[in-house]
């Protein structure tokens, strides 16, 4: 564990104060790739396109992951199957399900969502480079994704509710839309963070997937901070460690600031079981 995170982030932290390039040490150069990355419009870019995202396909999540749990829920001999079929997009490497999910927006490769849009006397929509446009492909297959696990642990909670609390609620004559918001939410407060922070977390990381769905994620403005982080430090020959680690710093502290209502919640619903 020390070798794989702790020796990372130090080396992450301390590249984030110097001026590295591959194959010649470091040169302390203080605050200053701070400085260039929060000087730099491509950053601020990025950080709006990624927290947005992120926002967006978190409450997508845990809305339809808790109605379609909840039908789920009701199934008894055909729940496996339906577990299994909604698994696969789960199961499957992120970057394969993204370019696989690209062809259905792809004229080249079929384009049945453009097919099914003209059939209905809509226009032609330019899903890779117009803005928006790719920004709701972008989420629409993230939420593709990530659905399944928010289902299942969301289908776990549900199982341990007590069947003592649903009836209470029945015999006070409520109805099923006040069952949900009064009973059975509340309950799962608990497994509802769980499922928030795991996707804040996964969706702020956002990069394989990128590289299908956006190929021009940098020209229209839809570059996440890990696809800007990787073009700085890594692609196109520029190799600039230090601003590539400086911006993972502030990442990790953006990632931070988000979190920390989830984590306190998380806390508190700890002690109050205690």
């Amino acid at each position: 564990m020390a070798g794989l995170l702790v020796v990372p982030l130090v080396r992450t932290v301390q590249w984030s104060f110097e001026s590295v390039r591959y194959g010649s040490p470091g040169t302390f150069v203080g605050l200053q790739n701070f400085a260039d990355a929060l000087t730099d419009p491509r950053f601020g870019k990025a950080v709006l396109f990624t927290v947005t995202v992120t926002v967006v396909t978190t409450l997508i999540l845990i809305v339809l992951g808790y109605l379609i749990a909840t039908g789920v829920n009701r199934l008894s001999l055909s729940r496996p199957l339906v577990l299994g079929i909604m698994l696969v997009s789960y199961v499957l490497p992120n970057l394969v399900g993204a370019v696989a999910y690209s062809w259905l927006f792809d004229d080249n490769f079929g384009g049945v969502v453009n097919r099914l849009i003209g059939l209905m006397g809509g226009t032609q929509v330019l899903w890779f480079t117009d803005q928006v446009p790719n920004a709701l492909l972008v989420i629409s297959n993230t939420v593709w994704h990530m659905l399944p696990f928010a289902m299942l642990i969301i289908l776990a909670g549900l199982q341990g509710v007590p069947v003592e609390l649903r009836e209470a609620a029945r015999i006070d004559g409520a109805n099923a839309v006040q069952t949900h918001l009064s009973v059975i939410i509340p309950t799962l407060r608990g497994v509802l963070g769980f499922v928030t922070l795991i996707s804040i977390m996964d969706v702020l990381r956002m990069f394989d997937n990128l590289i299908p769905l956006s190929p021009q994620a940098q020209a229209i403005g839809n570059e996440s901070i890990m696809l800007y982080v990787y073009s700085v430090a890594f692609a196109d020959g520029a190799t600039n460690l230090g601003l590539g680690s400086a911006i993972n710093v502030l990442t990790i502290l953006l990632i931070l600031v988000m979190l920390i209502p989830f984590i306190r919640g998380i806390f508190k619903e700890a002690r109050a079981e205690r």
